[in-house]
């Protein structure tokens, strides 16, 4: 008799999608990584660089510690997935397609970047400058520039309702966002104990060769896409001295879509039980291109081992909370807010409108919102401050605290009466079809 595979049942589908909707063990693994640090910081650190290998075992001079495989490794699905984002916002339909649509939003980003720095470099000036500590603070410039995909998505859902135009406005800016911030990472912050050998960049290219070749192929298999291409990536960068986290981030978009002659999958779409509840997006990436499983398929994988991520890096003593701190928090929601509203204001004036239903006091909101920073902010503040740097858990405490801006936004939002209940305008989202 062949043995059957148990399915998992729709009440353990339902919670499984809350959790992942609510970006639940990201959450969580703050709030114990918080906990622990502050109930014995000596354990904690212990137990993030605890080497499972034994010794000073280590990959291309990088010592194997729980702390370095989750940033330097697990992370790279992380960015893999927001790579994916951003590729199939590029194709028709997208909101990154046709260009002029996305202008205004674009514009956002653009101020969703500059005005978060420049409140960083002036608060910075006022507080350190004429100190010799201004430049290694300063160097924290790029951590207010990030905004968290999943928790910003879920915030303007709430805030403005879920069929309100300012959603897919922020979700097209929060995208764009992150690609930005990628650039900034690889670029701003390699990794001073390994100089960058740009020679090894080759790596990359021919990790990318292979994606290329593999879907002229039609291999249609996403794991061998990050086995062969992305090991080479890997490889290239943790050799480079640039993030190997970023490992993905040019490997991803050469993975067959809709756009490569790829056709959806029936038996595969139609093979899901319907009984059980949907993922939010499941609708849009079940039994569709190899570029839709792949996040489809890892996705699940990924929200709930951003726990062990957020454990790892939230976990700062509320004795290190310092100007630093409050710069970054600052730069994150009130930089965030002035930067979006001006930027995307002064696109509108110059024959790039914004989407109908949306003004100025939507502008606001949605930029507050944009400063939910958490996961990338944690993420670049490890890279920004060095690990014996005393700004480096001050900072992160900045970017924990930009969790608060989802409560700023609903305050605010409820003061402005941003939200419109019979609104029925569509949402398109980064990975939808037209």
């Amino acid at each position: 008799m062949q043995a059957q595979i148990a399915k998992p049942t729709p009440q353990i589908v339902r919670v499984s999608n809350f959790v992942q909707e609510f970006s639940l063990p990201l959450i969580v693994g703050a709030v114990l990584g918080l906990v622990a640090a502050n109930v014995n910081q000596h354990w904690y650190e212990v137990l993030v660089e605890f080497n499972p290998f034994g010794g000073h075992a280590s990959v291309f001079g990088h010592e194997m510690t729980l702390h370095f495989m989750i940033n330097g490794m697990f992370m790279c699905l992380f960015f893999g997935i927001a790579t994916k984002e951003i590729a199939e916002s590029t194709l028709p339909g997208g909101v990154l397609n046709p260009v002029r649509r996305a202008i205004n939003p674009l514009a956002g980003t653009l101020g969703g970047v500059f005005g978060p720095v420049g409140m960083y470099f002036a608060l910075a000036w006022i507080i350190y400058g004429g100190t010799n500590d201004f430049a290694a603070v300063a160097n924290g410039w790029a951590i207010p520039t990030a905004t968290d995909i999943a928790l910003a998505w879920l915030v303007a859902r709430v805030v403005f309702g879920p069929m309100h135009p300012a959603v897919n406005f922020l979700l097209l800016l929060a995208v764009a966002d992150d690609a930005i911030g990628l650039v900034i990472i690889a670029v701003f912050y390699p990794d001073p104990l390994h100089p960058v050998e740009p020679i090894w960049l080759l790596f990359v290219v021919g990790g990318m060769a292979v994606a290329y070749i593999m879907r002229r192929f039609r291999i249609r298999w996403w794991p061998v896409y990050l086995l062969a291409g992305g090991t080479l990536s890997w490889i290239g960068l943790a050799k480079a001295g640039v993030e190997p986290a970023l490992a993905l981030a040019p490997i991803v978009p050469f993975m067959p879509h809709l756009g490569h002659n790829e056709q959806p999958d029936a038996e595969e779409t139609h093979s899901h039980d319907t009984d059980a509840a949907p993922h939010p997006h499941a609708a849009e990436h079940a039994g569709h291109s190899v570029l839709e499983r792949f996040e489809h398929q890892l996705k699940p994988f990924v929200d709930y081992g951003l726990f062990f991520f957020a454990f790892a890096n939230a976990g700062v003593a509320f004795s290190s909370i310092g100007w630093v701190t409050m710069m970054v928090l600052s730069s994150l929601i009130v930089g965030k807010a002035i930067g979006v509203t001006l930027f995307s204001w002064v696109a509108s004036l110059v024959g790039f409108p914004l989407p109908p239903g949306m003004g100025v006091r939507h502008l606001v909101v949605t930029g507050v919102i944009a400063g939910l920073g958490l996961t990338v902010a944690l993420f670049v503040a490890g890279k920004a401050f060095p690990g014996d740097s005393p700004f480096q858990e001050p900072g992160k405490m900045g970017a924990v605290f930009s969790i608060g801006a989802a409560l700023v936004a609903y305050v605010l939002g409820k003061l402005l009466q941003v939200r419109e209940e019979g609104l029925r305008s569509r949402v398109i989202l980064p990975w939808s079809r037209g």
